[in-house]
């Protein structure tokens, strides 16, 4: 009979143990340790956001309640104030480079690519987390409120977040969105808070495509008018009136494509922009459209890990708090990529959470999630 330790423990395995060390060593961050390692930590946060732990407390007491199962997980029930301290003073700069580790154990996984194109499709896009300001003072946001935001970049080969930035609530997208770099070649959708004509002339100067709405007061003249296929009313070349940017002698206007179509619940009609002027319109249509699937994530992130509060109040926790979400959803996603899992993201961390510390075989619970475990074999005893 096949033994196993528990699914979290299965998870945790996922994790190359050897680079995480490495990590620990390179950012220092047990250098004043006192018995509490990065790994304990580590563990700690995971089950706070795969066990829904609403507290330090909660952390606590339920690693306390599953002590016996601990042992294969390398690590001893923290308190809560150790693990308060750490999370305020260790590096948080550890758990971002693990992100990256992860991110790249998963871009090895084979992804199922839903355009016909060979371009890398990227999104871009933010989500605020509310705070009290008083509790919050480094996140104000105004007078008597605090934020945090989350800037994020996902792939769509896979739905994988490959980019992250938090920062208060105070900063726009666009100013984000100006130090992130994309790969020649890239398509990359995000809304009307990342327009910036300079930006936008930047970004076709490097070889790299854009689907976007543009602000109602943009300006533009038509150039060429194209046949519209089925589904689509208006497909356009036009140029940019920019006046800042035509102040220059040698402005040349930028050609886009505006493809407007109808929308689909009878509101006003979708206009979209793209520097991309050989696609189909109803390809740039589909593209905006599967920009979708970054609010999907912000969804889940928010729904089923511990997101919205936050279980410490300085800068360095909240920031391992929520790297330590990423590689949750990281983790998660590498399971649905290796396994056969036809269960959504939301209901796998659900069904997760239920059974966390259940002895079954990962890969096979994957597979059969809704399936009993079979019962073990005991030999039937001879009355005789």
């Amino acid at each position: 009979m096949r033994s196993f330790c528990s699914l979290f423990g299965q998870i945790l395995n996922t994790i190359p143990r050897g680079q995480f060390e490495q990590l620990v060593r390179k950012h220092r961050s047990e250098r004043h340790a006192r018995g509490f390692t990065s790994w304990q930590q580590l563990v700690a946060m995971l089950f706070c956001h795969l066990g829904r732990a609403q507290s330090l407390r909660e952390i606590e007491h339920g690693l306390r309640s599953a002590e016996g199962k601990l042992n294969h997980l390398g690590i001893a029930v923290p308190k809560r104030s150790t693990l308060a301290y750490a999370n305020g003073h260790r590096p948080w700069q550890l758990f971002e480079s693990l992100f990256y580790v992860l991110l790249e154990r998963c871009r090895q996984q084979p992804n199922t690519r839903r355009f016909r194109f060979k371009n890398k499709l990227l999104s871009i896009d933010s989500t605020t987390v509310e705070v009290v300001s008083e509790m919050f003072s480094w996140a104000k946001f105004g007078k008597s409120k605090g934020a945090i935001k989350l800037h994020l970049m996902l792939d769509h080969e896979g739905f994988l977040p490959v980019f992250a930035v938090i920062s208060d609530g105070r900063s726009a997208d666009i100013t984000i969105g100006r130090t992130m770099t994309f790969p020649a070649g890239a398509i990359v959708v995000f809304d009307r808070g990342y327009v910036d004509y300079p930006w936008l002339e930047r970004l076709t100067g490097q070889g790299v495509y854009f689907v976007t709405r543009l602000k109602k007061n943009c300006r533009y003249r038509v150039v060429e008018q194209r046949l519209a296929p089925r589904g689509v009313l208006e497909d356009q070349i036009v140029e940019l009136i920019d006046y800042r940017a035509s102040r220059t002698k040698d402005h040349v206007p930028q050609r886009l494509r505006r493809v407007v179509v109808a929308h689909p619940q009878g509101g006003a009609n979708l206009v979209f922009f793209s520097n991309h002027l050989t696609l189909g319109a109803t390809t740039i249509s589909r593209i905006y459209k599967d920009r979708w699937q970054i609010e999907l994530f912000f969804k889940a992130l928010k729904q089923n890990l511990k997101i919205k509060t936050f279980i410490g109040t300085s800068a360095n926790a909240i920031h391992i708090q929520l790297w330590t979400a990423l590689i949750t959803m990281l983790l998660v996603r590498y399971l649905k990529l290796k396994s056969s899992c036809q269960v959504s993201l939301s209901n796998l961390i659900a069904m997760l959470r239920f059974h966390l510390f259940n002895y079954r075989d990962l890969w096979e619970w994957l597979s059969h999630p809704f399936d009993a475990a079979d019962p073990p074999e005991v030999p039937q005893l001879s009355l005789f």
